[in-house]
């Protein structure tokens, strides 16, 4: 192999190398994703437990609301 071969077969490689680390931007933004993944499991077979999990947590999330009307409540009657 001559050198101009070699040399052109370095660059030939590095520029392969190059475009392998090159990455594409996602079409679709993680948010969305994650939106589309939770509607396809609460379809799939966890489905039961994906509702489950959602309900439980907005049944915390309204017991906080709930202590925190009360919290406020008891600082406006002590004023």
């Amino acid at each position: 192999m001559t050198r101009a071969r070699a040399a052109a077969l370095a660059v030939t490689l590095a520029a392969a190398l190059a475009a392998c680390g090159k990455s594409e931007a996602p079409k679709v933004d993680a948010a969305t994703e994650r939106a589309e993944a939770l509607e396809r499991a609460k379809k799939d077979v966890f489905g039961t437990q994906v509702q489950a999990h959602e309900k439980a947590r907005a049944l915390g999330d309204d017991m906080n609301r709930k202590a925190q009307e009360g919290i406020d409540a008891a600082d406006k009657m002590s004023k």
